[in-house]
């Protein structure tokens, strides 16, 4: 098997497992407990609080565990949006391509009378901070702008649109839940308010997440119960999850300069590849973009197809395309940089880990033109654009 889907999950790391082990077979007490099997797994806690918040240049406080990154987006929303309404603040600024526990979050409260402005994403998908500069008013009480795209892989210049955030004394989350491990993050330099992350994408468990957030930023409860993550989030802490987490974290930070290396060779190859099937289009900057992230619009198929297809060559990949979930919709992203819905349609996402090899490389780029040359010979669409009864989107 090829697997090519890594910003959908990644494989756990050795480290990640062999650091849970402990504490479920040998230090497994309740970390609110008072005694001593209790005690040590609350310190085990502590230490892992440590060493994510040490991943971003955090402090210890500011980290809260959640159950992944669509929570702590939700946390981080919700708590600015309640903060904001208190003074009458309630704009709150975003852009059109951020992961759906953003968008829905941001609906849920537009229901409720707050204003969303979602800024357009230029066509080699970035938001640039003169957009964010010149959308932010004195009531805005949020700026949420992912800090690198999931679908199409671009980077945002998250540095300057937190130093415009702080010097307008705005609030600023980043959903960093595709960069956490594989770029570097520093909260204090980059002027970052909350950020989200997931364990899952840096090779952690899954079910387990981090909301940073900066010293000061009052939290809004999500869920209530006890005592846990300092009143803010109530239910028993999955100590196990978070050491896992905390391994895979400190294990992909230690490791993103030699890994980033060789997944540039490794991407830029399979785009280089993949760029010479005719009427194709790569999406998303080529420059400010994630050194695993590939993502390829070709017309004349649908996605689905083509990822089942890969899927019987041993391939697994991922389309823009969300009809394998039911719904007809091509990807909201892929609409948001301009692309025709009939070319969204026929997208694919392959996102490399540093366990990819160049043998692996090249089977995918025998298997994708090979896939793609036989849908659009059975298409009776493509066939009239061959024929010249259809213009051609894609030159």
């Amino acid at each position: 098997m090829i697997y090519a889907d890594n910003a959908a999950t990644t494989k756990m790391s050795k480290a990640a497992i062999h650091a849970m082990l402990p504490y479920m077979e040998e230090i497994w007490g309740n970390p609110s407990s008072l005694y001593r099997a209790g005690q040590k797994a609350a310190e085990a806690l502590q230490s892992a609080r440590e060493r994510i918040a040490g991943c971003i240049k955090a402090t210890a406080k500011e980290i809260y565990f959640t159950s992944g990154g669509s929570e702590a987006d939700n946390q981080a929303i919700l708590s600015a949006a309640r903060l904001g309404e208190r003074s009458g603040k309630k704009h709150i600024v975003s852009s059109a391509f951020e992961h759906h526990a953003v968008l829905h979050t941001l609906r849920k409260l537009e229901k409720e009378g707050f204003e969303i402005e979602l800024l357009d994403v230029h066509e080699n998908g970035m938001v640039y901070p003169e957009q964010v500069a010149e959308a932010v008013r004195e009531d805005t009480c949020l700026v949420t702008i992912m800090y690198a795209n999931n679908e199409i892989g671009s980077v945002m210049p998250i540095s300057e649109i937190g130093a415009i955030c702080r010097a307008k004394k705005i609030l600023f989350h980043t959903d960093a839940v595709q960069a956490a491990g594989h770029l570097e993050i520093d909260v204090q330099k980059q002027n970052i308010d909350m950020l989200s992350l997931s364990s899952h994408k840096f090779h952690g468990p899954k079910g387990i997440g981090a909301l940073y957030a900066r010293q000061g930023v009052w939290l809004t409860n999500l869920i209530e119960g006890g005592a846990q993550e300092r009143g803010r989030r109530g239910g028993t802490e999955n100590v196990p999850a978070i050491m896992g987490m905390a391994s895979a974290l400190e294990e992909s930070c230690a490791n993103i300069e030699t890994h980033n290396r060789k997944l540039l060779i490794l991407r830029n190859r399979l785009i280089d590849g993949l760029s010479k099937i005719p009427h194709s289009v790569l999406n998303g900057d080529m420059i400010n973009r994630l050194p695993g992230n590939v993502n390829f619009c070709f017309e004349g198929i649908e996605g689905e197809s083509l990822l089942l297809l890969l899927d019987d060559r041993g391939i697994c990949a991922s389309s823009g395309s969300a009809c394998t979930s039911g719904s007809l919709d091509p990807s909201h992203v892929l609409l948001a940089v301009g692309r025709p819905h009939e070319i969204a349609h026929g997208s694919l996402r392959l996102s490399l880990s540093a366990d990819n090899t160049e043998e692996e490389i090249d089977e995918i780029l025998r298997a994708v033109p090979e896939i793609v040359d036989y849908l659009r010979n059975i298409s009776p669409l493509w066939k009239d654009k061959i024929h010249g009864r259809r213009e051609f989107l894609i030159p």
